[in-house]
């Protein structure tokens, strides 16, 4: 279970995290139907969505799907806002995984942002925005997110934020070994 609060609202100067909803199908659109980010996006264990959407129609329900599970406390997913243009500019899911592999317990975090996002400054400053909460909202003080290798500004921005590789797969519902994780422990005191 998870922690789920709609009014949930955490920001910084530059940018601000609240819950997903309907108003924000045509600006994350833009997020979801970009092939360059899409290849970012971590489906695993997802049960086939790639998160690829082409109309305001596949995105409103995906947004729907998102709140459902939300209320059912399964996982929540923020709306990342650029305060200075006030467009969502991608989203952040968090839950907390129950398994019965390595990541049993931890906080599984997925970022999808806009392409022109994918600088290791931005991607940093959204990290160090959500990392102080992710033990409210999931109860665990352990996260982990997947860097595609390839992904050289998250691989930056993580580095800097002291997160470390795993070498230990999560496994998939259907025994599927996924790879690519890192996990920072998280200091609360």
């Amino acid at each position: 279970m998870i922690y789920v609060n709609n009014n949930i609202c955490i920001e910084n100067n530059q940018f601000s995290l609240k819950m997903v909803k309907f108003e924000d199908a045509k600006d994350l659109l833009k997020v979801y139907s970009d092939s360059k980010a899409l290849q970012l996006f971590n489906s695993d264990n997802c049960h086939g969505d790639d998160f690829h959407y082409e109309t305001v129609q596949r995105m409103t329900e995906a947004i729907s799907f998102w709140l459902e599970n939300s209320k059912k406390k399964h996982f929540i997913r923020l709306c990342i806002i650029d305060k200075k243009i006030n467009v969502a500019i991608g989203t952040i899911e968090l839950f907390q995984r129950r398994s019965e592999d390595y990541y049993n317990g931890k906080a599984i975090m997925r970022l999808d942002l806009r392409n022109d996002y994918e600088k290791s400054e931005y991607i940093k400053i959204i990290l160090q925005l959500i990392i102080p909460h992710i033990y409210i909202i999931c109860h665990s003080d352990f996260v982990a997110i997947k860097i595609p290798v390839f992904a050289k500004e998250r691989l930056k921005a993580i580095e800097d934020l002291d997160f470390k590789s795993e070498e230990e797969y999560l496994i998939g519902t259907d025994g599927t070994q996924y790879s690519h994780y890192y996990t920072k422990k998280l200091n609360y005191i």
